[in-house]
C-alpha cells in the first residue's frame, strides 16, 4: 500500500482577510428568510453559489424519505400586528423572526387576548424576539418581544400574515471536491434557519468558504458539501444517497462556529472514529475546548449516526446550542459572531483535516534498536522545529511506534505530541529509508 502524503491546504488569505471573507458571506446571508422549504433556501444557495459550484437538487413534495414526507412549500411575503390606534405593533419587515416559521396564512379582527394565544415571547429576556417554528402542526403566530407585549392595550387588532402553503419541493445544495479516492469525508451544514447569525449563518459561510479554499487543491479523500434544512433535508439525502453511504468515512456538522465560546466537539455514535479521535486531538490542545459524548439529540448528526446508518459523524460547534442566552433569538445577530472566531473554527477544520490526509500507518526499516541518526544527518536536518517541523522526540516516538500497527494519529495520542510533528518526522524518517508503508 502506498503511503499519501498530502500536499497541505495551501496558504489560506491572511488571517484577517479570512476571517473578515467568511464573516461577510454570513453578513450576505444574514437578511434572508429561509425555512425548510422556499425561495429563501434558493436565494441562499445562489449566493453560495458564487463562491462554489453547487449542485442543486429539488424534490418534489410529498415525496416519501423513509418515514417521513417532504412537506409543502411555504413562503411568506408580509405579516403585521396593527393596533386598536392604527399604528403598527408588528411588521415582518423589521425582523423575519416575528412570523412563527411555517406560519399559514390568516387575516382577521382579534380581541387581544384571543390574539395573545398566537404570540411568543421570552419574558426572562424582554428586549429580544424568540425563533419559533411549526413545520408539521397547521397553526399561525407570532414572535415579539415581550417589552413591546406588555405595553399592548386592550382593543381590537388587525392581524395579517400573507403566507403560501403549495406542492412545491425541499431544495438543498451540494458541492463534492474530488479526491484521489472515491472514500469521502462529509461535511454538512442546515440551511433552514432565518436571521440568525451563529445558527447557522456561520456554518453555512465557514463550509462555503472551506470549499472554495479546496476546490483547486489535490486531495486524497474526496469532500462532500452539503447544504440542507435541518432533519428533514439530512433524511432526504440520505433517502436519495442510501446507496452511497458506504462511501462516508468522515464526516462533521457545523453550527455555531462564529461566537467567542471555546470549541466544542460531540462524538459520533461510534465514539472512536478516526474523527472522533483527529477532533479529539485537535481540541485537546485548544484551552479550555469541550469534548461530549454522543446523545441523539442535536443537528443532523443525530441523523447520519441514525442506527441504520450508523456514519462516523460528529458535530463541531463553539457555543454549545441551547446554552447560550442568544440561541434562538434575535440577540443571535451579526454582532454575536466575530471574524477572528470564524477563522479560529476554519484553523480547527483544516487542522483536523491535515490529520485525516495525512495520517498513515508507517513500518520502521531498522527496528532492532535504535538506528544512528546522526550519522544519516538527521539530527542537523531538523535545523529547529520552526524549519523542519520535526523534534528529535518526534523522531524517536516514530521510530519506537513504527511497527507496523500504530498511525501517525495513534503515535500522536500516545506520546501527546502534535500530529503535525509527527507527520514531519515521518516525513524525513521515510527520506532517509528508514520507514516504508506497511505491505
Amino acid at each position: 500500500m502506498e503511503h499519501l502524503t498530502p500536499e497541505g491546504l495551501g496558504a489560506p488569505p491572511s488571517p484577517t482577510d479570512l476571517g473578515q471573507e467568511i464573516y461577510a458571506l454570513a453578513e450576505r446571508l444574514f437578511p434572508i428568510c429561509r425555512s425548510i422549504t422556499g425561495d429563501g433556501v434558493r436565494e441562499t444557495l445562489d449566493i453560495l453559489s458564487g463562491h462554489v459550484d453547487l449542485e442543486r437538487h429539488e424534490v418534489p413534495t410529498g415525496t416519501q424519505v423513509f418515514d417521513w414526507t417532504v412537506p409543502k412549500e411555504w413562503n411568506v411575503s408580509s405579516a403585521s400586528i396593527i393596533g386598536p390606534d392604527g399604528q403598527t405593533i408588528v411588521d415582518f419587515a423589521d425582523s423575519n423572526l416575528h412570523v412563527v416559521n411555517y406560519s399559514v396564512p390568516f387575516k382577521g379582527i382579534l380581541p387581544l387576548d384571543a390574539l395573545m394565544s398566537h404570540i411568543h415571547t421570552l419574558p426572562d429576556q424582554p428586549g429580544v424576539i424568540p425563533y419559533r417554528t411549526s413545520y408539521y402542526a397547521p397553526t399561525w403566530g407570532f414572535c415579539v418581544a415581550y417589552d413591546r407585549v406588555a405595553k399592548m392595550p386592550d382593543g381590537l387588532y388587525r392581524v395579517e400574515i400573507d403566507a403560501e402553503l403549495k406542492d412545491g419541493s425541499l431544495t438543498y445544495g451540494e458541492y463534492l471536491h474530488r479526491g484521489q479516492t472515491e472514500r469521502e469525508f462529509l461535511l454538512s451544514a442546515h440551511i433552514c434557519h432565518p436571521s440568525l447569525a451563529n445558527d447557522n449563518c456561520s456554518g453555512l459561510a465557514l463550509l462555503a468558504t472551506l470549499a472554495k479554499n479546496m476546490k483547486a487543491r489535490k486531495t486524497r479523500y474526496s469532500y462532500r458539501f452539503l447544504f440542507a434544512p435541518g432533519t428533514i433535508g439530512s433524511i432526504t439525502w440520505l433517502s436519495r444517497n442510501e446507496g452511497r453511504t458506504h462511501l462516508i468515512d468522515h464526516g462533521l456538522v457545523l453550527s455555531c462556529v462564529g461566537d467567542a465560546g471555546r470549541p466544542a466537539y460531540k462524538r459520533s455514535r461510534r465514539g472512536n472514529a478516526v474523527i472522533d479521535r483527529a477532533m479529539a486531538h485537535v481540541l485537546g490542545r485548544e484551552a479550555g475546548a469541550k469534548l461530549m459524548d454522543f446523545s441523539p439529540y442535536g443537528y443532523d448528526e443525530r441523523q447520519y449516526c441514525s442506527p441504520g446508518f450508523n456514519l462516523p459523524v460528529g458535530m463541531f460547534q463553539r457555543s454549545v446550542h441551547g446554552t447560550f442566552p442568544e440561541y434562538h433569538t434575535s440577540a443571535d445577530n451579526l454582532d454575536f459572531i466575530k471574524p477572528e472566531y470564524l477563522e479560529d473554527s476554519f484553523r480547527i477544520l483544516t487542522d483536523v483535516i491535515d490529520i485525516v490526509e495525512g495520517d498513515w500507518t508507517p513500518l520502521n526499516l531498522c527496528p532492532k534498536g535504535e538506528p544512528q541518526l546522526g550519522r544519516r544527518g538527521l539530527y542537523a536536518a531538523l535545523g529547529g522545529q520552526a524549519s523542519s517541523g520535526a523534534t528529535s522526540m518526534s523522531l524517536l516516538w516514530v521510530l519506537n511506534l513504527a511497527d507496523g500497527q500504530h498511525s501517525l494519529l495513534a503515535m500522536a495520542e500516545r506520546s501527546g505530541l502534535p500530529f503535525r510533528e509527527l507527520a514531519a518526522a515521518a516525513r524525513m524518517l521515510s527520506d532517509h529509508g528508514l520507514l516504508a508503508a506497511p505491505s
